[in-house]
C-alpha cells in the first residue's frame, strides 16, 4: 500500500473508508456486545470518532484497564526479579563457557601469542551488567514503595485520648 498522491482523491477515499470503518465497528459492537471505539483524524487534522457507547467512556475504561495492567505487571515484576536474575545467571554461564572455549582454541592454534579481546563478548557482558543494575534499581524502588505504603497506612493514636 502507498499513500494516494492526489489530495482530492485522498480526501474522497478517507470519507468513504471512514464510513465503512464506522459501519463495521457498529456491526462488531452489535454482534458481540463489546464496547467499540474508533478514533481517527482526517488528512486535514479534523478528529472523527465512533463509539458504541460514549467514546469518552470507552477511552476512560481503556486507560483504566491499561493502568491496572501496568500496575499488575509491576507487582508481578517484583516477584519476577529473581527469575530475571536466574535467567541472567544462565546467560552469563553460557557466555563464560564460550569465552573459555575461545581462549582454549586460541591457545591451541596460536601457542604463546597474546589472546585478543572479544569485543562482542565484552559488549554482551556490559549489557548483562546494565540489566542487573536495572533489576536491582526496580527491586529497590518496589521495596521503597511497599515501605511507603506501610508507613502511610499506619496512623498514630491521637494524644490525650485513653481507651475506656
Amino acid at each position: 500500500m502507498k499513500i494516494i498522491e492526489s489530495e482530492r482523491a485522498r480526501t474522497v477515499s478517507f470519507s468513504k473508508r471512514k464510513k465503512t470503518l464506522f459501519e463495521d465497528a457498529k456491526k462488531f459492537a452489535t454482534q458481540t456486545g463489546a464496547d467499540v471505539g474508533v478514533m481517527l483524524f482526517s488528512p486535514g487534522g479534523k478528529p472523527c470518532s465512533y463509539g458504541s457507547t460514549s467514546i469518552e467512556e470507552i477511552i476512560e475504561n481503556f486507560l483504566k484497564v491499561k493502568l491496572e495492567d501496568r500496575q499488575r505487571d509491576y507487582v508481578e515484576g517484583q516477584s519476577n526479579g529473581f527469575e530475571a536474575l536466574e535467567d541472567l545467571h544462565k546467560e552469563l554461564q553460557t557466555c563464560n563457557e564460550k569465552e573459555k572455549k575461545r581462549v582454549l582454541m586460541h591457545k591451541i592454534l596460536h601457542p604463546g601469542s597474546e589472546i585478543p579481546r572479544d569485543k562482542h563478548m565484552e559488549d554482551q557482558k556490559l549489557a548483562m551488567k546494565l540489566r542487573v543494575e536495572k533489576i536491582k534499581k526496580e527491586t529497590q524502588n518496589s521495596i521503597l514503595v511497599e515501605h511507603l505504603k506501610f508507613d502511610l497506612n499506619v496512623a498514630p493514636e491521637p494524644e490525650g485520648e485513653e481507651e475506656s
